[in-house]
């Protein structure tokens, strides 16, 4: 019990009892060390060899073993300081006889070599080429190999996790874990390829050592202790080769299992299932080896018992794989049948009632979009959902996609939060060819209308296409045209979307750097609420809110002034100038933007009361339309002349003229004289 105590309390101070094992394993490379520690070390070589082996065998897979790199060099490191103080055994006391360098030496030298050093050279060598030419070789190359492809394929799996959190299928921590498993399949890998170095560095030496144990045992015999040159070839030479063969055997048994767990590769599970799952799951290469196995039994000359068994063995396991595989086949017919005939699950009530913050279904004649080429549909939707990401900041949900046997074949429905806010009809097996400029389609078809910008278009038969590009018209498949209305509705509700849990959501997201920040900002300045209204806010007018940290510094700064929501907005529009101006920037270097004459700036600002922090708009109706009616003639204009311009206002104004301006077109974009940067050009088109 006492001991047991003991030990219990040395595990607990593994990181000394580790420490103080390395510096004793160096302290061997320069201090003698008796007989009984060196059998001692040996035993422990052998041992910690066959359990790195055996943990080899039985992992899932290689990372589960990524300490491997750093144990084959504790064992390399161990099995060289061994030959370091067998050496100075033999040299010393190698006259006296066998025992001269241990018990373990003396009994590999005697029971594996026969005491006849001839014999004893010959399995050396064989030991040396087997180690050397063929595991450590072998295994070395595969390490190389797999640690490049590993480095090349590093870009694209990274690339595709962050397509799979862009499109919603994972979280941030399933993406974390990913990439997590990524830096550690290539380091270990990397480490891998280096440490294959130290089995081949190690076999070199086993051979440099014996060689120097040979001859040097034998100057020694003859010179210093006046041995016959016969005695002194029988002594040392047998005590070389044992010495050398003592060490191989770890070191091949390392090397198997170094080439073991780079040669796994991604199969998942133990050696042993891998193994027998993979070689003896077909039925036929089986009986095909036990037909062989039996010609090999009846032929002149070949012994008929071992071939015979081996035919049993390998034709006994074709026909439990015949079995496997059948009944196979009958559980997944069964299932089939199952399926078929069981009535249709009742959906439950959570389920019923579940509202999706976007949805789409489709008709029946479009459920085929879902499995299309490249992914079909649900790609599409996940790049859509990238494409939300890179250009607004925002977190597009998850899109669920369903069936609806109410819908027309060829119709699919647009839902916000449970409500409808698009229906169209898709021609499946046509191209919708149409005109940017509105020019006719000289392409014969069915008149439509393109579902997103609202202009003519014409379903066309796929034969058609080259004809219909080459006179100038965009062609796009059906999926494209459903995406891209989406994405065009979509862009409207981005601010609905926005909601408190989407908020929270982004923040957590944040680097570490900005996590300060975000904790002096909320709760402390500015509640969850309020920043949630100002990045919906945002959203609403279409502008992007990828600059995070950015926008929460201006919230800081304007909240030690106001707390209203417009207020707080309106400051960090100003903050984003060189944003806002250049998403208006045109291919020129110029924004064309249109004037609020003075007078409207008047009217506008007499309509605005204020009330501490709080603003409100109270104009009226007539001057309201009138003001409508003037924007919508000068955009018009504007537009017919090649220009989409914003409307230019002040900073009081602004937020209250863009109210009214959204009635026109919510794309059209007010800003105001604060937030033109000082680096913008504009253009002015006209004054409204």
């Amino acid at each position: 019990m006492e001991f047991l105590r003991r030990l219990s309390l040395g595990l607990r101070h593994q990181d000394l009892l580790f420490a103080a094992a390395m510096v004793v394993l160096l302290a061997v490379l320069v201090l003698p060390m008796p007989r009984w520690l060196v059998d001692l070390g040996l035993a422990t070589s052998i041992t910690l060899s066959v359990l790195i082996l055996m943990v080899a065998i039985w992992i899932e897979r290689p990372l589960d073993f990524s300490v491997f790199p750093t144990v084959l060099l504790v064992a390399t490191l161990l099995r060289l300081a061994l030959n370091l103080a067998t050496t100075r055994l033999i040299l010393a006391d190698g006259h006296r006889g066998l025992d001269a360098a241990g018990s373990v030496i003396h009994g590999f030298a005697v029971f594996v070599v026969g005491g006849d050093f001839i014999i004893g050279v010959i399995v050396f060598a064989i030991l040396i080429i087997v180690n050397f030419i063929v595991v450590t070789k072998g295994a070395g190359r595969i390490a190389e190999v797999a640690a490049r492809f590993s480095l090349d394929a590093m870009p694209g799996k990274q690339m595709a996790i962050d397509a799979d959190l862009a499109a919603g299928t994972i979280d941030d921590a399933e993406a974390k874990r990913r990439r997590k498993e990524l830096e550690d399949e290539n380091s270990f890998f990397g480490a891998m390829d280096g440490a294959s170095k130290f089995v081949r560095g190690d076999a070199i030496a086993a051979i440099i050592v014996t060689i120097v144990n040979i001859l040097g045992g034998i100057v020694v015999g003859t010179l210093r202790h006046n041995m016959t040159l016969s005695a002194a070839a029988g002594n040392y030479v047998t005590l070389a080769v044992g010495d050398g063969i003592v060490s191989q055997i770890p070191g091949l048994i390392v090397s198997v299992g170094a080439g073991m767990l780079v040669s796994k590769g991604n199969v998942r599970g133990s050696t042993d299932k891998a193994f027998i799952s993979q070689l003896g799951a077909q039925p036929k290469p089986l009986y095909f080896a036990a037909g062989l196995s039996g010609l090999f039994a009846v032929l002149p000359g070949l012994p008929f018992l071992p071939f015979t068994a081996l035919a049993l063995v390998a034709g006994g396991g074709g026909w439990l794989a015949q079995r496997a595989v059948q009944r196979a086949a009958a559980d997944a017919e069964a299932g089939l049948s199952i399926a078929e005939s069981s009535a249709p699950r009742e959906e439950t009530m959570a389920e019923l009632i579940r509202v999706d913050d976007v949805r789409l279904e489709l008709g029946m004649g479009l459920v085929s979009l879902t499995a299309g080429r490249q992914g079909g549909l649900s790609e599409k939707i996940k790049k859509l959902r990238r494409a939300f990401g890179l250009e607004f900041g925002f977190v597009l949900p998850a899109v669920r996609i369903k069936d609806n046997m109410d819908l027309g074949s060829g119709e699919y429905s647009i839902q916000v939060q449970g409500v409808e806010v698009a229906r169209e009809t898709l021609m499946l097996g046509r191209l919708l060819a149409f005109a940017p400029g509105g020019q006719e389609i000289g392409v014969p078809g069915i008149d439509t209308q393109e579902p997103s910008f609202h202009i003519k278009a014409r379903w066309i038969e796929p034969a058609l296409r080259e004809m219909a590009m080459a006179q100038g018209l965009t062609v796009v498949d059906v999926e494209t045209v459903l995406t891209t209305h989406m994405s065009e509705v979509l862009k409207g509700y981005m601010a609905q979307l926005q909601g408190y849990a989407a908020t929270q959501k982004l923040l957590d997201g944040l680097e570490r750097d900005h996590q300060r920040l975000l904790g002096d900002l909320i709760p402390g300045v500015l509640p969850m609420a309020t920043v949630q209204k100002v990045l919906a806010t945002l959203l609403a007018e279409r502008i992007s809110i990828r600059n995070l940290p950015l926008i929460l510094e201006a919230l800081h700064e304007g909240a030690a002034f106001t707390r209203n929501v417009s207020m707080l907005t309106e400051h960090v529009r100003q903050r984003l100038s060189l944003q806002i101006c250049r998403g208006l920037t045109q291919e020129d270097g110029y924004i064309t933007a249109l004037l609020l004459s003075p007078e409207w700036e008047k009217e506008v600002g007499i309509a605005i009361i204020e009330e501490g922090d709080q603003r409100s708009f109270a104009m009226a109706p007539s001057k309201i339309q009138e003001l409508v009616s003037a924007t919508r003639a000068r955009i018009a204009e504007a537009a017919a002349r090649g220009d989409w311009p914003a409307v230019l206002t002040s900073a009081v104004a602004r937020p209250f003229v863009r109210h009214l301006v959204e009635r026109i077109n919510p794309t059209i974009a007010v800003i105001s004289h604060a937030e033109v940067h000082q680096r913008a050009k504009l253009r002015t088109v006209g004054q409204i």
